[in-house]
């Protein structure tokens, strides 16, 4: 049945098949019936983990991208998800880049993406989660608006900070996407460093303090790799989300014409598999344990969870895989994680 609604959807633009989708499935949550089918076929498989001090009721996650302004929270908790990012948020609205910007390669099961940080800012997220689900835990994944200086970034991050810390329960710091003109450029240590300090000082003075994660780039040397650990240890930020889409268009079976006719973005899906999880795998072995790390990037299947979690990942999150494969994943992984706690 997926199969066949995939098939429909995906003769829309992407871009407009996410939102007509997310749109179809918040209308039939909100009726007894409907959702009720939707608890018999997609219940959330409880196998409680805790991470950086925060219990999570199973360990799949939905990345950040796929619900930028908090709206369709309800929906995730509803298929299934034991926590979800919402974001990329920004301090103010922004329309992101011109359309089209999200292309389907399906011969390659991947996704090219260069969204921008397109999102209504971060008091529409902040009204939204007012009204979040009880027993879904939501991290809050800050970036910097297009038009904000590299040198004035931290005073984005900031704001976000400030106005989402009541709101949830965990932040996603990202400087890796490559869809912001110069952003990837904050990924350097000095600058890093600066950013996650400046950060944790807020977040000190909390009643409250609130687990940060720092988002990393696959494309990152090894040389880069060694600086991200050094800075993660010397801020005591909580953790890595490893790792954002790629730049790499290697190793792909799409047209090359196609590929070209796209042009730039980041690359999401099975093609990402292999990168992301080389730079966990490295991240997890330099690390030795200090941190936890949840692992994105082309989990297309269980199998490609369970080898997140064998390469030293706690968490896994979905983005692509959800989109070719369907709430279905969500369970068969979360069955797979289980295994682990036994």
């Amino acid at each position: 049945m997926f199969k066949l609604i995939r098939s429909i959807l995906f003769m829309l633009p992407p871009e407009r098949a996410h939102y007509v989708t997310m749109h179809l499935l918040q209308f039939f949550c909100r009726f007894l019936l409907t959702a009720w089918i939707f608890k018999l076929l997609y219940r959330r498989v409880k196998d409680p983990v805790e991470v950086a001090g925060i219990r999570f009721p199973n360990r799949v996650g939905l990345a950040a991208g796929f619900d930028k302004d908090a709206r369709f929270m309800d929906v995730f908790k509803a298929l299934g998800f034991g926590h979800m990012e919402i974001g990329t948020v920004t301090p103010l609205p922004q329309p992101g880049n011109d359309q089209p910007r999200l292309f389907r390669l399906p011969v390659d099961q991947a996704l090219i993406n260069r969204l921008g940080f397109n999102n209504k800012g971060v008091d529409y997220a902040v009204e939204k989660l007012k009204n979040r689900p009880k027993g879904l835990v939501i991290g809050g994944n800050i970036g910097k608006n297009k038009v904000t200086p590299n040198e004035l970034a931290a005073q984005d991050y900031e704001i976000c900070f400030e106005k989402l810390h009541p709101y949830v329960d965990y932040f996603t710091v990202n400087v890796s996407s490559p869809n912001t003109p110069n952003l990837r450029e904050l990924q350097e240590k000095e600058p890093l460093t600066a950013l996650l300090m400046r950060l944790q000082a807020l977040n000190a003075a909390k009643a409250q303090p609130k687990p940060i994660f720092l988002k990393i780039a696959p494309d990152l040397t090894e040389g880069q790799v060694d600086d991200i650990v050094d800075i993660v240890v010397a801020s005591q930020i909580q953790g890595v989300v490893a790792t954002n889409t790629t730049i790499s268009r290697a190793d792909l079976r799409s047209d090359a014409a196609t590929i070209e006719a796209i042009g730039a973005g980041g690359l999401s899906g099975k093609p990402a598999f292999e990168p992301s999880t080389r730079l966990l795998r490295q991240l997890q072995s330099k690390a030795a344990g200090r941190f936890p790390i949840i692992g994105v990037g082309g989990v297309m299947t269980a199998a490609d969870a369970q080898a997140k979690f064998e390469a030293g990942a706690s968490l896994v999150q979905l983005y692509t895989g959800f989109v070719y494969a369907g709430p279905a994943l969500v369970k068969a992984i979360a069955k797979q994680g289980r295994k682990l706690s036994k």
